[in-house]
Formats: C-alpha cells, sequence, structure tokens
C-alpha cells in the first residue's frame, strides 16, 4: 500500500496511504460527543445543556434557508448504520448580519461506524471547486452562504458519496470560548507565525513564538488560523489536527465530569447544530469505544489539479469517481491501535495508554 508521502507526489490509482496512529479524537466539536457520553450519569443537567445548541428560528443563522423546497432534508440516522457528521467552522468577520452564517473557513467529517466502532476523519480543502447543488461550480466554502447547512451536507454528500446526517457550526467566539473552557491548551508551535491583516481593525492578528508553550483561547485560534507560508491551507489542515489531538487529550484529562455542562454552555451561544439531546444520546453511548481508525485529506494530492477560472486560481478533482472510490479505501483502513491482552503485562498496558504524538 503506498504511504502518504508517494501520494503526495502523485501517482496514477488513488489508494489510501498509510498513516501514522493519532490521538486525535474526532474534530473541532467532537468534544459534544465526550460530553454526551456523561448523560447517562447526569441525565437531566446535560440534556437541558445539549438543548441550548438547537437554536431557535429568531436566534438560527440559517432560517432564511428553512423553507427553501430545493434543499433536501438531511437523511435520518437510526443507530446501526455509518453516520457523518459535517463540521464548518466559519469566518464570523465578513458576516453582514448576525443571523447570517459566514463562508466555511474549515470543513471536516467525522465518519462513524457504530456496529465496528471506527471513527474516520477527513478534512476537505476549503478552496476545492465542485459542483453545488442548484447553483453550478464553485469553492466549497460558498455553499453554505448559498444555501445554508442543508446544500453544504448535500454538496459534500455528492461529493464523497457519505449521507451527511448532522452538521456542527461554529465561528472564531466559539472555538476560542471552548479552549479556554478547558482551560487551555499545551502545544508545540513549530515555527514563528507572524500575520498583520488591518482589514479587521487587528482584531485577528496573528503573533505567536515558536516552540512548546500554553495557548489560551485568543492565542489557539492564531495557531489554527495560520496559513501564510509556502504550502499554505495544506500544513493549515494538518496544523488543525495536531491541535484537535491536544484537545481531545485536555477533555480526557478534565477528570471532573460535572463540568461538562458549564463547558456546554460556555460554547452554547455560539455553536449551531441539528443534533437532538437524543442524538447525543446514542452517539455519546458509542463515544468511549471509538477507535480512531484514520484520517485523511480531500481531496488527496494526486486528484487534485491547478487551473485558471475566471481569471482565478482554483483546486480542481481531476475525477470525482475516484475520489468516492477513495473515501471508501480509507473507510476499510484501520490504523487504530489493538487492545492490549488481559495478561499483556504493565508494560505493554503502559504504552498501549500512553497513545501516539
Amino acid at each position: 500500500m503506498e504511504s502518504r508521502k508517494s501520494r503526495q507526489q502523485g501517482s496514477s490509482k488513488p489508494k489510501p496511504p498509510k498513516r501514522k496512529r493519532r490521538t486525535w479524537l474526532w474534530v473541532l466539536f467532537s468534544v459534544l460527543l465526550i460530553m454526551a457520553a456523561a448523560i447517562a450519569y447526569y441525565i437531566v443537567d446535560n440534556v437541558r445543556a445539549l438543548d441550548e445548541l438547537q437554536k431557535p428560528p429568531d436566534k438560527s443563522k440559517f432560517t432564511q434557508f428553512e423553507n427553501d423546497a430545493s434543499l433536501e432534508q438531511p437523511p435520518e440516522w437510526e443507530g446501526k448504520e455509518r453516520v457523518n457528521i459535517l463540521f464548518m467552522g466559519g469566518d464570523g468577520r465578513e458576516n453582514k448580519s448576525p443571523n447570517e452564517p459566514a463562508r466555511s473557513d474549515s470543513m471536516m467529517v467525522l465518519s462513524i461506524d457504530p456496529v465496528t466502532k471506527k471513527a474516520h476523519l477527513f478534512s476537505l480543502l476549503r478552496d476545492t471547486y465542485v459542483s453545488i447543488p442548484g447553483h453550478g461550480k464553485g469553492r466549497a466554502n460558498e455553499a453554505i452562504v448559498q444555501g445554508g447547512y442543508k446544500l453544504s451536507m448535500q454538496m459534500i454528500s455528492e461529493l464523497t458519496g457519505l449521507e451527511i446526517q448532522y452538521y456542527i457550526y461554529t465561528e472564531f467566539e466559539g472555538f476560542k470560548s471552548l479552549v479556554d473552557a478547558i482551560g487551555g491548551i499545551d502545544i508545540d508551535v513549530e515555527k514563528r507565525m507572524k500575520y498583520t491583516d488591518n482589514a479587521d481593525g487587528n482584531r485577528y492578528d496573528i503573533d505567536l513564538q515558536k516552540g512548546y508553550q500554553h495557548l489560551n483561547g485568543d492565542q489557539a485560534l492564531q495557531y489554527v488560523r495560520f496559513r501564510h507560508d509556502a504550502t499554505s491551507d495544506f500544513t493549515r489542515t494538518e496544523r488543525q489536527r495536531k491541535f484537535l489531538s491536544a484537545v481531545a487529550v485536555k477533555m480526557q484529562d478534565l477528570g471532573n465530569i460535572t463540568k461538562l455542562s458549564s463547558i456546554i454552555r460556555s460554547v452554547s451561544p455560539y455553536v449551531e447544530t441539528n443534533l437532538s439531546s437524543d442524538d447525543m444520546f446514542k452517539l455519546g453511548q458509542l463515544g468511549f469505544g471509538l477507535r480512531n481508525a484514520g484520517t485523511a485529506q480531500l481531496p488527496p494530492s494526486d486528484l487534485l489539479a491547478d487551473e485558471k477560472i475566471g481569471g482565478a486560481s482554483v483546486l480542481t478533482v481531476r475525477n470525482e469517481a475516484k475520489l468516492r472510490d477513495y473515501v471508501q479505501e480509507v473507510l476499510t483502513e484501520d490504523d487504530s491501535q489493538p487492545e492490549p491482552a488481559a495478561n499483556s503485562g504493565a508494560e505493554n498496558a503502559s504504552n498501549a495508554g500512553a497513545g501516539s504524538p
């Protein structure tokens, strides 16, 4: 099987790469699933908190799209078939109205098989030029402002071949709130990161030193947003995965499960989803048994092409059928670390529990 490096260099047939084991557990707001697992013990308080994530029409950013008959309703999840959750992070700086969504600054799909309990994470390059149902061709991150979460889910579904049942949407402030709510994150900033943007009054400037350090919510947002280097979105996507791994570890180390409802409430004003508390309860039942089976960039490098359209440089997909085949091949992979046998000894158990960097 080809390595990730060989895929990036190009090949004639897309095959899922061998990827190092990662300690990532889901995506930006994958913490919601960990929270949901606690409902069995603290059901009343947590259900009330989780219900706050579903917004009434007067507070939703997607109300304007609800009566659009051309938009497909998300498929229902019965609990036994594969479930796919689209995570979208919006750049709220561009909002003309607080009740409108921003273009997706990041898009990820968490795919879970509830039978095998394998979880795969796909990240979509936001500037990929794709077919947007009912709107012709455009960048993937434009679908949300053209038809809300339903159009984004439909677009991703047609591109990947995965049925997308759920979405979770947040903007910059929601991300910052989450990181602050869990006490910040310790992470190794791999390079000096500095960028000044006068357009927003320097509110979202980036200024981080290289090295291992503790990041608060504002600094963490700088870290995952930085893309002003030679490889731009490619390295930023990888950086986001690295950060999500750190978030997952911090969530697991919180210890006091009674803090979960307060964390949910701290991010609730900035998060919107079609996940009900019942849905989260079903997902929460899977939570602690999930295995992190792999992660992948979509489209993979050998299915990307640089083109000029309307005078602008865009990333196009060479063959969408091969992309869907690639997704299915990735889903057959399992990079998770097997559970140690009962008699494997303390050393093996310790090594298994340590995870991978």
